[in-house]
This record gives C-alpha cells, structure tokens and sequence, in this order.
C-alpha cells in the first residue's frame, strides 16, 4: 500500500550547473540526502517470514537520482526485509519531504520501489563576472528551470564582453522517445570581432539532436542542425587569403558525438581518503555546410585523465586534436579552421602561431595539443584549498588548402612550453592562473606568458 502520511512542504533546493548538451540530474538530491543522519539509522523489529531480494528496482523518479534514493533509508539487495521493515522504509522516504507518495512491495527476487515526486520547478538566477585574459572582463547572465515545460529542462545563458558577444539556450527532455534516449534543442547566437584578428564573425545555430545514455559511463548522442556562419568586415590590409574567403554560409549540417568515461566526485582532488582517479574521451563529428559549395568535415577528438600518485600528487593527462577538411567545391575558410593558444595552449596567445601572412594569423586545417602536468594540494590557505602544479604542453596548427601559390608556410612546426598553476577561492569566486613560458617557438609566434580566470557570481 502506497504511503502518504501529512508532511511539511518540501523546499526548492537550488539545482546543480548544467553543461551544454549534457543530461540534468540530481536536483533534489540534498532532500534525501538530509534523512541519512536521522532515519536510515532507524532500528527495524524483527518479523516472521522474512525475504531477501537479489535485486533493488526504483521507478517513477525524475529529478532524485535512483542512487539517493536507494542509499537513503539503506534500500540495497541481500537483506532480510519482512512486511513490516517494508512499511518502515516507505515511512524514512516519505520523511525526505520530496515525495507525495511511495510504495515498495516484491515481485519474484526483485523488491520494487515506486516513488511519485512532489510537483516542483527548482531552478535559479545567476549573474556573474568573469575576468579572463584572454576575452578580457565578460558579464555573464544565467537561467536553468526544471520542469520549464511538462518534464523538459530548459536553460539560457547571455555572455557580453567587448570583443564577443553570445546568447545560448537549452532544452533537454530525458526519456522522450523510451529509456534512455533523450532529446536536446540547442541554440544560439556568438558575435566576435577580436583586434587581433582581420575579420569580424556572427554565427546563428539550431540544433535538435537525441542522446542515448545506457549508463553513466556512455553517452552517444546524434543531431541534424541548421547553422549560418557569416565572416565580414575584413581588413582592407589583410590577408588575401582573408579576402577572398569573406561572406556567409547558411545551410543544415549533421552531427554525431561520443563521451566516455568517469570524473572524480566533487571535492575529492582535496580529499586524501577520496577517489581521486578518474578518465574521459570525447569524439565529435560534424558535416558543416551540407549541399553548398562550402561543405566541409570537422573531427574532434579530446582525452583526459587524473592518475593519483603516492605523496597527494595527481598527474593530469591531456591531448585534444582536430581535422577540418573541404567536401565541397570551396576551400576551408579561417572561420572553419583551428586556432588553439592560450589557456588551450599555454605559453602561446589565443589566435597567435601557426600558418600566418603578413602578420595575419590564418588558423590551420589540422591541429594537436598535448598536455601532461603534475599538481598538488597545498592546504588550506583564507580559508581556501589550494592547489599547485607544473605543466608542460606541447603542439601545432598547421595545413591550409591554399598557401598561396607558396607564399604562406603552412607546414607543421611543433611548439611547447613548461610552467607553474595555482587554483583557489577568493570567497564564492574561483581563481585559476598560470605562467608560462615557450621552450620552442617558431618566429612570429605570439606569447602570453601569464592567464588569470576569475569568476564571482550575485
């Protein structure tokens, strides 16, 4: 029998960030997290006829991760359990406050638990400021609500600084074609016009897409879009090569994306007793431009990972690589093509090595960055943990489909630089920084020896 005792109202806990393109949970995981204290230490009397269940299924929920609420109130498989302990465990979730009803009964050697979540819309207003070096100072608006439609998550996020200008919105349905197969519209709308860089770009996005999530480890997920990419405002000094490749592309694409792996929970890098190890792999696959003259592919591939070494040491491994290819009648142009530095490669100035003519640097067809860094706690320091590290990266951008009849030496050149990090917290805000300094380096590469992110959020 489903039990429905009276109870207070359940707040409104706040809900967690949520990266683009990534499926929300855990909203009211703090609910039932605050009866672990209290109920699940509740004492159950004996009874006769007693069951073990070789298996725990949880249905109904939406925003309560299924394991809060089987580490609860201590809901696992090979424990004796007999009606009346079954009436105790309804009775410890209905104390969360975060359910309207809740009913556990066996079927065969499986105990079912159903729940039905008290009806909320948790969300939040964010405002903040982000100071970067490389963007300069940017203020930042954020909007997330649950249920924004019936069992539809749905975000928007506002970006301004001097140089880029951007406006993304999410909605993401989890289960809307069946277990595990969830649908995501993105959109958006990115203006830049850098100092450094000879052209001014606006970039207009549609993209629904379905994500299939068998498990916390995988996530594939495919979509087919609409993207219009206008690149204007080209110096009249600048590149030919630049020129030449002015104007607007408006056409649908596809994509198809893989994300594998696990991340450490959160805190653990400063918990000598957590599991600090951790992997993920990410692939993204894109077909930009489809039926225009200027189709191309896009491949990109990013790994990570955290090793724990003896001594509260971590090494952190990295490597991101890219491939941008025409398969139309056009060449790539320099708003399809890469563009890594700094804080993707330290050492080196965002839009400043590779293939470059007469001081304008033209992106390249192909890149690749290496990381490997070794970091460490140092303790509290204000009240704050603080982290250290040494790194060294190493890569290149290089290949354009026209160089210029030779003129432009677009071949691949290896760069690296070594330094120090340091991560902290100056109250609410987090800080990260490091220095660098290029070991090899080709003429012409510009530096950026120092990066500071700063973000602070009301």
């Amino acid at each position: 029998m489903a039990r429905s005792p009276a109870r207070p109202e359940a707040s409104d806990p706040a809900a967690a960030p949520r990266p683009m393109g990534s499926r929300p949970r855990g909203p009211l995981a703090a609910g039932v997290a605050a009866c672990v204290a209290g109920l699940a230490t509740v004492a159950l009397p004996p009874l006769a006829a007693a069951r073990v269940y070789d298996a725990v299924e949880v249905r109904g929920e939406r925003f309560v991760p299924e394991a809060d609420i089987r580490l609860a109130c201590g809901l696992e498989p090979g424990i004796d359990l007999t009606e009346r302990d079954l009436t105790y465990l309804e009775d410890c979730l209905m104390a969360t406050g975060v359910f309207s009803a809740v009913a556990i009964r066996g079927e065969g050697s499986t105990l079912l638990v159903d729940v039905t979540e008290i009806p909320t819309r948790p969300g939040r207003i964010e405002a903040g400021l982000l100071y970067d070096s490389e963007d300069g100072p940017t203020a930042s608006l954020y909007f997330e609500r649950y249920d924004l439609f019936p069992g539809t998550f749905g975000a928007v996020t506002l970006d301004f600084s001097a140089e880029a200008q951007s406006i993304e919105t999410s909605l993401y349905r989890a289960d809307a074609f069946g277990p595990d197969l969830d649908f995501g519209l993105d959109m958006g709308l990115r203006r830049s016009d850098y100092d450094d860089q000879g052209f001014a770009q606006e970039r207009t996005l549609f993209g629904p897409y379905l994500a299939w999530t068998p498990g916390e480890a995988l996530r594939l997920e495919f979509g087919l879009g609409y993207r219009r990419d206008r690149m204007h405002g080209v110096d009249d000094d600048a590149s030919p090569l630049l020129q030449a490749e002015e104007g607007t592309v408006d056409a649908p694409y596809l994509r198809f994306g893989l994300r594998y792996g696990s991340t450490p929970a959160e805190g653990a890098a400063n918990d000598p007793t957590a599991d600090r190890g951790g992997f993920s792999v990410s692939l993204d696959q894109y077909l930009w431009g489809l039926g225009s003259d200027n189709a191309v592919a896009e491949t990109r591939l990013s790994t990570d990972s955290r090793v724990a070494l003896p001594g509260r040491f971590d090494l952190l491994l990295g490597f991101d690589a890219g491939v941008v290819a025409s398969t139309g009648d056009e060449d790539t142009r320099a708003v399809d093509r890469f563009y890594p530095g700094g804080a993707a490669f330290r050492g080196f100035a965002p839009r400043g090595l590779g293939p470059r003519d007469d001081g304008d640097f033209l992106g390249g067809n192909r890149y690749a960055v290496a990381s490997i860094e070794v970091q460490r706690p140092l303790g509290d320091v204000f009240g704050s943990p603080m982290r250290a590290g040494a790194f060294v990266d190493m890569g290149s951008v290089w290949g354009l489909d026209d160089d210029l009849g030779g003129a432009i030496d677009d071949g691949q050149h290896w760069r690296s630089s070594v330094g120090l990090t340091l991560t902290f917290d100056i109250g609410p805000a987090p800080v990260s920084l490091f220095v660098a300094k290029p070991v090899n380096s080709e003429r012409g590469d510009k530096e950026q020896n120092f990066g500071l992110s700063l973000t602070t959020r009301f």
